[in-house]
């Protein structure tokens, strides 16, 4: 029974348009992977745990790689509904598959909530008298209305904040390379790449600062997985996510290990420190005008392209996969004729609004809470996505299910190993104070979880029951 039901539920795209091109996934790709955990997370990281940072995002990059690897093969394999929640139901079953809508849809709902008040807060650096609030909600209103027309329309404005970011990290490097060959600028004359290790050493306050770093680390990777999200409304998916996969480990070199290690190199890590972002900073010492206006603009962009990617995009296409499988309300299965779920984005877009008016009151500790609420409730998707890889390997070593050609490298070594690691980062959580709180939000959200579930799988079964009396001959 539980096979026939797998394969009853709907494939992945079921009613959507194929909008999203092959350069539109390349920089979905890329910006999924760029944000403000990089922008401004990266400056606190550098102050507490001086140039080992380099390493700690090499490590987390590494781990997060296999996950999408894990993720690639499953969607080789098939696309299915929601990405990685089709397969935590296909392989864990119905209730993991509910759960992680759910995770997804609140972890980015929250960061979005986070993203829009820091847009914000970066206009103010132009128009210190505009209220926060006023700048979050036109922002939000924007994004609101792009994510209504069209997914072109989304992918196409996705493009250019990506593009502003990518070019903004790759003219830092440019410009921080020069300081050090030629030595022109304000730092030329103490530019020099040994300053990764001069002040007190390449773990200048020891190793276990470094390791603490993690959670911020995992944050600014926050949105790698949402090459998943798209794959229901990509143009030949076969051949573009695996293209985009195979490229991550270079722009997680280029775009992190590669403008920490300039940045690093042109000013001495103690000059860095929390609450400013490392890439104004740099600027500012090698004394370029406008600098930390173009990086602010920067800055802000990655903040709206945040929540445009997870904070409307994805959070709309989880409602409408906890509607087509019996998670939620069958209305958030509905399409516009552009294959766009309105009613899912009109939710989504309410709730983060609420955030926008009650971040006006919150102090300013609340987006370390939310960066770490937000790591947290990603490593239980990232988690999930890995067992259910785990499981799609035993059917096909079975002869259950076909093998996909693009496969996790190492697995299932590589996969314990990435497990492993997402348990000590949970305990790293659990050892500050100021980011302990993303472990008890987190156990009351599983209450909440698994205290709903009894009710939607009573009203998803009701819901079967009247399809099939509907339509017998398909059920």
């Amino acid at each position: 029974m539980r096979e026939r039901q797998y394969m009853a539920e709907p494939t992945s795209g079921e009613g959507y348009q194929r909008g999203l091109g092959t350069r539109q996934i390349q920089m979905l790709a890329i910006g999924g992977t760029i944000g403000t955990g990089l922008f401004l997370g990266a400056g606190k990281n550098i102050a507490k745990a001086g140039p080992s940072l380099i390493l700690t995002y090499a490590i987390a990059g590494l781990m997060l790689f296999f996950v999408m690897r894990a993720l690639g093969e499953l969607l080789t394999y098939r696309q299915a509904e929601g990405g990685f929640a089709g397969y935590a139901r296909e392989f864990l079953g119905p209730f993991w598959g509910y759960a992680t809508t759910w995770t997804y849809w609140i972890i980015w709902v929250t960061t979005g909530m986070a993203e829009l008040t820091a847009a914000g807060a970066y206009i103010q650096r132009w128009f210190p008298h505009f209220e926060v609030w006023k700048t979050a909600l036109i922002a939000l209103v924007i994004l609101f209305v792009v994510n209504l027309i069209s997914v072109k329309l989304f992918g196409e404005l996705e493009f250019w904040f990506a593009m502003i970011k990518v070019a903004a990290i790759v003219a830092m490097i440019l410009i921080g390379v020069g300081v050090l060959a030629f030595g022109f600028g304000d730092v030329g004359d103490t530019a020099a790449v040994s300053n990764l290790w001069q002040h007190d050493g390449f773990f200048p306050e020891g190793v276990s600062p470094m390791v603490m770093t993690l959670q911020m680390v995992l944050f600014a990777y926050l949105g790698v997985e949402l090459v998943g999200v798209t794959a229901a409304e990509a143009r030949d998916p076969e051949k573009n996510i695996p293209r985009a996969i195979n490229a991550l480990p270079i722009r997680f070199a280029l775009f992190y290990l590669g403008s920490l290690l300039v940045i690093l190199s042109v000013v001495p890590w103690t000059e860095f420190k929390g609450g400013a972002s490392p890439f104004v900073l740099a600027f500012d010492k090698i004394g370029i005008p406008y600098g930390a206006d173009i990086v602010n603009f920067v800055v802000l962009t990655a903040a709206l392209s945040s929540c445009n990617a997870g904070g409307l995009y994805s959070t709309s296409r989880m409602l409408r996969t906890a509607g087509v499988n019996g998670d939620g309300p069958k209305a958030l299965t509905r399409l516009n004729e552009r294959g766009v779920p309105v009613l899912t984005v009109v939710i989504s877009a309410l709730v983060m609004g609420l955030g926008v008016i009650v971040n006006i009151f919150v102090p300013e500790k609340a987006f370390e809470y939310i960066t770490s609420v937000s790591t947290g409730g990603a490593i239980m998707v990232w988690t999930v996505i890995l067992v259910a890889h785990q499981g799609y390997r035993r059917k096909v070593r079975k002869g259950e299910l076909p093998a996909s050609d693009y496969r996790m490298p190492g697995a299932p070594f590589t996969t314990w190993m990435v497990l492993a690691f997402f348990a000590f980062v949970t305990v790293t959580i659990a050892w500050e104070h100021d980011t302990r709180i993303a472990l008890y939000v987190t156990a009351i959200w599983v209450v909440l979880i698994v205290a709903a579930w009894p009710v939607v799988r009573r009203n998803s079964r009701r819901a079967e029951a009247a399809a099939a009396v509907a339509d017998p001959v398909k059920s």
